[in-house]
């Protein structure tokens, strides 16, 4: 991070998540490096500046747990074996990593949220709709979610399990916001035919179209010193998010400027092309009448609020609801002459919403006596027919 400052222009992806693993965050030491965080957060609040909404997906728990103790203990009487004492090291050092970004982000006047996500969060049908809903409301609001696997009771991330580390859930969090990117940062600059370290032949593969034997053979090979996860994770991550219609790039996150080029469309590091289309995915996927649970009529007022887009559904434009469903089912709209204009997922349950139907936003906690927004169905999760 030497040399020439470049600020790269140009905003080729609109949302975007960017992973950042231990060893990019402690710069090869054994501590959290300050210099290169306040790198990398510059990098975002310059991002923000040019309209890109941002998700970071953090680790480094554990080193700040370690580094925590290490100061107020002699270095032997550290713990460093087994899953409980890596859960107790992430549960002294999650603070710790949140309010140095913390710090960090203020000085940039960029404010902040925690999200602390278990795998359990994203399977469960409601778990991944509040989580969802969440995070999407905080980007609406300009503000970056920190977001980081629940170390303190998920064993599988702390076990070293490929299935619940931080590059996995990176890819979930691309997911769940929709993005555009996965940025993927570590401490090597990208995916090689073989290990560097040990061929000296290995060379760099730029592009990858789709995550094959070959690829997952390259791929290979024991995590990093201080992370959880090895390129095979990340690669892994990759195969998700790309599914899933996102771009994804494998890159250093010690060069300089690195987000800002990446987001530009400067060829750096490993790109991996989407492989599936994420918009035309969600819509089959809200649109088919397998998925729907029941249907909502709305009236006049609220299907031209619709149909003009960007419109959330309010209760008070709803007439009617009919069906048995759930919180986070999928639902259907109709006008009052039986048209289909949309459908989506629902912020309350039928019963719920038969209460509510016709009433203002806010007359809703006084009507149940609590809330999960102010939507029936959330523009981010509604499709139009």
């Amino acid at each position: 991070m030497t040399g020439e400052r470049l600020t790269p222009q140009g905003t080729q992806y609109q949302r975007v998540v960017v992973k950042l693993g231990s060893n990019v965050l402690t710069a090869g030491t054994d501590s959290l490096d300050l210099v290169t965080m306040a790198h990398l957060v510059e990098q975002v609040a310059v991002l923000l500046d040019r309209g890109v909404a941002l998700t970071v997906v953090t680790s480094g728990a554990i080193v700040a747990g370690r580094q925590r103790l290490r100061a107020h203990r002699e270095a032997r009487s550290l713990p460093t074996r087994g899953v409980e004492s890596r859960q107790a090291l992430a549960a002294i050092g999650q603070s710790r990593v949140m309010a140095l970004w913390d710090e960090l982000f203020e000085q940039r006047q960029v404010p902040i949220a925690q999200a602390l996500l278990t795998r359990r969060d994203l399977a469960d049908r409601l778990g991944y709709l509040n989580a969802r809903n969440t995070l999407l409301n905080l980007l609406d609001l300009r503000v970056v979610p920190i977001v980081n696997e629940n170390d303190v009771v998920s064993v599988e991330e702390i076990s070293d399990s490929k299935i619940g580390d931080n590059d996995n859930l990176s890819a979930q969090v691309a997911n769940l916001v929709d993005a555009d990117l996965l940025l993927i940062l570590t401490d090597i600059a990208g995916l090689y035919t073989s290990n560097p370290s040990r061929d000296a032949s290995a060379r760099l593969i730029e592009r990858v179209e789709r995550v094959d034997e070959s690829i997952l053979r390259a791929a290979s090979g024991a995590p990093g010193e201080r992370g959880t996860g090895g390129m095979a994770t990340k690669v892994q991550a990759a195969r998700t998010a790309t599914s899933h219609g996102a771009h994804v790039v494998l890159a250093d996150g010690r060069a300089r400027e690195i987000a800002l080029r990446v987001v530009a469309g400067e060829p750096v590091g490993t790109h991996f092309l989407p492989t599936g289309d994420r918009i035309e995915s969600r819509r089959r996927y809200l649109l088919s009448g397998l998925q729907a649970r029941g249907r909502v009529v709305v009236d006049e007022g609220a299907a031209r609020a619709l149909l003009a887009g960007g419109k959330s559904l309010l209760p008070a434009g709803v007439t009617a609801c009919e069906g048995d469903f759930q919180r986070g089912d999928v639902v259907r709209v109709f006008s009052a002459d039986g048209l289909h204009l949309a459908s989506g997922l629902a912020n309350y349950e039928s019963d719920e919403i038969g209460r509510i139907l016709g009433k203002h936003s806010d007359e809703i906690v006084g009507i149940l006596g609590y809330e999960y927004g102010d939507e029936v169905i959330h523009r981010n999760n509604l499709v139009l027919v």
